[in-house]
């Protein structure tokens, strides 16, 4: 009986933002400041209804993160209040998106210790993030953990077909693969539809675009972790079903 062939260590990628480090809380912070700031105007209901219709207009366009938070913002507080808006206000919600990009980058419980268990461990890893490139990659900086991955990716969408380009890329199956985040819809589902492992970490806050009612059939490849700490000892049980 010929000698059976070893396979490749399980390759992992990781989301950034609610997953490595603090980002939802930001913006969850810039929504109340922005509600209190048209509360002469309109309630917080409709200002959140009225905002988030317009950031998903404009999600074509503008992409995701504090930019188009701003510009979005900026735009349904013009609408909501007939134009009447003044100079001051405006300028508080410009001051809104310069303080979730200038935020210090906060890590969440045990990253660090994590990402060098398993890259010691001789698993790939690859930071998988979506958003504005130029301030993804000054987080990515700021954050210290760029030396643990093979691959940093700052995408503009995570769905199936940038996975899968994403895995060919780096010469990666999806059999052998763990993608790891907080959102359903962007992290998860797409990998389970191309056959990838899964594992999910929810964090407090999700935003209402990440929201996803049901996921794809995947028995056996989709785990939910309460924190990152726990991810080593789904890689190493993993690893051995080999």
């Amino acid at each position: 009986m010929p000698p059976r062939t070893a396979l490749p260590p399980l390759a992992l990628g990781l989301d950034a933002d609610d997953t490595l480090w603090h980002n939802e809380t930001l913006f969850a912070a810039a929504h109340e400041k922005f509600f209190a700031l048209l509360a002469a105007h309109h309630d917080a209901a409709t200002v959140e209804r009225t905002l988030f219709a317009t950031e998903m207009r404009n999600l074509p366009l503008y992409g995701y993160g504090a930019k188009g938070f701003t510009l979005s913002a900026i735009e349904t507080a013009i609408a909501l209040t007939g134009g009447r808006i003044a100079a001051a206000e405006l300028s508080s919600i410009l001051e809104l998106g310069r303080e979730i990009l200038a935020h210090p980058v906060e890590l969440l419980e045990g990253v660090p210790a994590v990402l060098t268990a398993l890259a010691a461990a001789g698993h790939p890893l690859l930071l998988i993030t979506k958003g504005d490139l130029h301030h993804q990659e000054r987080k990515i900086a700021a954050s210290g953990l760029a030396a643990h991955f093979l691959a940093l990716e700052v995408v503009s969408e995570k769905d199936d077909a940038t996975y899968a380009r994403l895995l060919r890329r780096h010469g990666l199956t999806a059999d052998r693969f763990l993608m790891v985040g907080n959102s359903l819809k962007s992290d998860i589902a797409p990998l389970l539809r191309l056959g990838a492992f899964a594992a999910h970490i929810p964090y407090p806050i999700t935003w209402a675009h990440e929201h996803l009612d049901s996921l794809p059939p995947a028995e056996g490849r989709f785990f939910t972790l309460q924190s990152l700490p726990d991810l080593p000892a789904l890689v190493a049980r993993l690893s051995l079903r080999d």
